[in-house]
């Protein structure tokens, strides 16, 4: 039995996926969260086999960065992308930072049941609607349109979870409460993030994360 986290910042399409795939043999999702920090910290737990997330689910995490942190951490995790997202070069960016299938939400959910079975059988799947051209598949290979993670890989763990709230805007109060940790802590973390992407304002912050797709509003 492959054990599938949903997630997606929208409630009927987590219950759309949860029906069609409690419906599949072998298959069963074991949580549905709705942003990207929350889906890195049950994939934590280390009970997850497949992740299927959207690409964006505002106000956060961009899902580009979740499948970042996830595939580098937890290489035997599967990712599938189900996004309404058709830019072609955020689909090339996604499966570069280790997306194996990436499925359009217009799609028929036919694409999706097969997309987990090529998962299953550690094989990638795009959508029959994605045409990969020479160019993008250099553009996947070598990284040409991948986040630049130029001084965030500088970042502690703890830290790069933290960006995402704090480029939004979130109170210290509010995020010491979403990720379970004192305000002095966050405050730490705030000024240590700062200093080592050599950011002197919030907006500046901002700039670099909207710059970097670290956050989608």
């Amino acid at each position: 039995m492959k054990n599938v986290l949903v997630a997606d910042n929208q409630a009927i399409v987590c219950l759309g996926l949860t029906t069609l795939i409690e419906s599949l043999p072998d298959f069963q999702v074991i949580n549905q969260v709705d942003n990207g920090v929350d889906a890195y910290m049950q994939i934590e737990q280390g009970n997850v086999d497949i992740l299927i997330t959207e690409l964006t689910m505002p106000p956060g995490e961009s899902g580009l960065l979740t499948t970042r942190r996830v595939h580098d951490a937890f290489p035997d995790v599967a990712i599938m992308i189900l996004s309404s997202c058709e830019d072609q070069a955020l689909i090339n960016q996604a499966i570069h930072n280790g997306a194996q299938s990436y499925i359009f939400k217009s799609s028929p959910t036919t694409e999706i049941v097969t997309g987990l079975h090529h998962l299953v059988d550690g094989e990638r799947y795009l959508d029959n609607n994605i045409m990969i051209t020479k160019q993008d598949l250099e553009e996947i290979n070598y990284g040409s349109t991948a986040v630049d993670m130029t001084g965030y890989q500088d970042l502690s763990k703890r830290e790069r979870e933290l960006l995402p709230f704090i480029a939004l805007g979130y109170s210290n109060k509010e995020v010491a409460k979403k990720l379970f940790i004192s305000t002095k802590t966050v405050e730490a973390h705030k000024a240590s993030i700062m200093r080592k992407l050599a950011l002197d304002s919030q907006a500046a912050l901002i700039r670099y994360a909207v710059h970097h797709h670290l956050i989608s509003f």
